[in-house]
């Protein structure tokens, strides 16, 4: 198939949310909201992956329905899930994204894989991680990040393993990686996101511009 498309500190470690209750003592609050740091491809690119991911969805008979247009992103870091928006993470978070200069970069997507789980398998386009030095200015991108986050005292949420991907759907039918007509656009700014959990919501809650 071939669809044509161009274009602060310990309190900031991760919570313990499975404690055991104590007599007397209610068990914690389950959390409600997840955050993360992403990047949003752009108009005309969002519209590209929902004619692919639709194209897909037939050519391998998968019955999961596709992700919304504005929950459509490629997750850079995730910052874990919490009761509410902890203040102090927010703030942290803030420090980290605003010491950091980056220019705009390209993110191509050229693959669509599913990822190994038993059920419910997230099916995925793939980034390009290869400029042809061996890297990307995606994964370039999100290792300035974490470093940022580490001087911010965000240590404990960063992920030196990364695989670039945007998430289609989720089926329990998993499908081999193939090739894609690529899908590009270029990295404007990136977005910390509030997923209202259980509800199927992304809010965008900060958004800082990439500038040379």
């Amino acid at each position: 198939m071939a669809l044509s498309c161009a274009k602060r500190a310990s309190s900031l470690n991760k919570p313990m949310n499975d404690q055991p209750s104590l007599p007397g003592f209610d068990p914690p609050p389950k959390p409600t909201d997840s955050l993360f740091f992403a990047l949003v491809p752009d108009a005309a690119a969002i519209a590209c992956i929902e004619r692919l991911a639709q194209a897909l969805r037939s050519e391998h008979g998968l019955k999961g329905k596709a992700i919304d247009a504005p929950r459509l992103h490629v997750t850079l870091h995730h910052l874990g899930n919490h009761v509410g928006l902890p203040p102090a993470l927010l703030a942290a978070a803030s420090d980290a994204a605003q010491s950091i200069a980056a220019a705009p970069f390209p993110l191509m997507l050229d693959r669509a894989a599913s990822f190994p789980k038993p059920r419910n398998s997230p099916f995925v386009l793939l980034a390009n991680v290869d400029d042809g030095d061996g890297d990307s200015s995606v994964t370039a991108f999100h290792r300035t990040l974490g470093e940022a986050m580490k001087r911010a005292g965000l240590g404990a949420w960063v992920q030196s393993r990364f695989t670039p991907h945007l998430t289609l759907l989720y089926d329990d039918h998993r499908v081999a990686e193939q090739t894609i007509e690529p899908i590009q656009w270029t990295a404007h700014e990136f977005v910390l996101v509030r997923s209202l959990l259980g509800r199927g919501t992304h809010v965008p809650v900060m958004r800082w511009p990439l500038r040379a």
